[in-house]
């Protein structure tokens, strides 16, 4: 019997999925593996609770799994890559390196909505990117240049502007149900504390303020409603240009063949789908993602179920 593994190494936590030829044998869970923002000792802890999860509720070894897929940030940097590959053969010496793939979450993600089939891809979690495929094969990107410069829409990306949104308003003299709630959330007693705990080294954790601006939100906050409005913005636009770069542009007006007029079809635009924490868990996000979609970009298919990245990566286990 041969068994396969998928494994998405996010920056919060890490999902993996045991199965044959099949049928999902086994899942785990355990905390991030993101091997850039945590460090290798955190990532082979969570990488290896995860796989050993999985194999015991399977019943299987380790050394019975015959190819892995690992969906991960960073996977394009080779030292990355060695470094993955080499904790992922701790466990499965027996695996020839061949057949443990070291590739980005967004290659998991764009194969869980979108099999080997042309897409895009919107993540946002801890991160954010967003990623898509042409008929022909021609890839894109945008975004996901990292925490300090980029990832709009992310947990962290959301996280960090709640500080700055909160400092804002209270230079205006406002107070927030939000700032309460943050302080609350860090066991902080004033502005003062919150300011010297967000400049801190090392940072903290801004993606954990994600949850606190969702609950702000549900309780009608104006400024983390705004802010999730903002991040499902930031996250279209970055689609736009994916799908922008990706989609040929026909004339707009009719060729004329001889004597005949002949109207040039309309391009199939590229469908989109979404996965991520900030995605399945703000219905904000998610509408204005949408909405915004829809406008530049009339009738486009966006997919209303955020994918689970983990298929994606069983998947390409089972083709090795």
């Amino acid at each position: 019997m041969a068994y396969y593994l998928g494994i998405d190494g996010g920056g919060t936590k890490t999902r993996c999925l045991l199965a044959d030829e099949t049928a999902v044998l086994a899942k785990a869970m355990s905390g991030g593996s993101n091997i850039i923002r945590l460090g290798e000792t955190q990532a082979r802890e969570a990488l290896h609770t995860a796989v050993r999860q999985a194999c015991a509720t399977a019943k299987i070894s380790p050394d019975q799994i015959r190819a892995i897929s690992i969906g991960v940030a960073g996977a394009s940097v080779p030292e990355i890559a060695a470094k993955i590959r080499g904790i992922l053969t701790e466990l499965t010496p027996q695996i020839s390196l061949a057949n443990i793939e070291v590739v980005g979450d967004n290659v998991i993600a764009l194969e869980a909505a979108f099999g080997t089939g042309p897409g895009v891809i919107a993540i946002a979690g801890t991160g954010s990117i967003v990623y898509g495929r042409d008929a022909g094969g021609r890839i894109a990107r945008a975004g996901g240049w990292g925490f300090a410069i980029s990832d709009e829409g992310s947990g962290h990306w959301i996280g960090c502007r709640a500080i700055s949104a909160i400092l804002r308003a209270r230079d205006q003299g406002h107070e927030t149900r939000l700032a309460a709630m943050v302080l609350q959330a860090w066991k902080l007693t004033t502005i003062d504390d919150l300011v010297q705990q967000a400049n801190s080294t090392p940072p903290p954790d801004f993606p954990r303020l994600f949850s606190i601006v969702l609950r702000a939100a549900d309780e009608a906050d104006p400024i983390a409603r705004e802010l999730l409005a903002d991040a499902g913005a930031k996250l279209a636009n970055l689609a736009a240009a994916v799908i922008g770069r990706l989609t040929p542009h026909p004339p707009k007006k009719m060729a004329p063949i001889g004597t005949l007029p002949v109207t040039i079809p309309p391009v199939a635009m590229l469908p989109v789908a979404t996965t991520g924490s900030v995605f399945r868990q703000s219905p904000i996000v998610r509408e204005v993602f949408y909405n915004t979609l829809q406008a530049s970009f009339p009738g486009i298919d966006v997919r209303q179920d955020p994918v689970d990245p983990v298929e994606g990566a069983l998947a390409r286990a089972r083709r090795m």
